[in-house]
């Protein structure tokens, strides 16, 4: 889980972001889309995480589906 941090940083790029939770960058997009960005809205050009932020990207990251839960289709979709 987030080992490999650099101590003293505020922020970190989406490149950065990717490389310390071991995902590519299209699986990081792919988890903000789903998570963040579902309400229609566009995702801002540039993203700065800080360590929170990973923490829950990470989770997002690690859950497995529910079959008890039916995923509804984005807002977007249905505009």
């Amino acid at each position: 889980m987030l080992t490999s941090l650099k101590s003293g940083k505020d922020s970190y790029t989406e490149d950065e972001a990717s490389e310390v939770l071991g995902i590519s960058r299209d699986r990081l997009h792919l988890l903000l889309d789903q998570n963040v960005f579902n309400d229609g809205c566009e995702k801002p050009v540039e993203i700065k995480f800080r360590v929170a932020d990973l923490v829950l990207v990470e989770y997002w990251d690690r859950i497995t589906p529910s079959t008890k839960v039916m995923c509804m289709p984005s807002r977007a979709a249905s505009a």
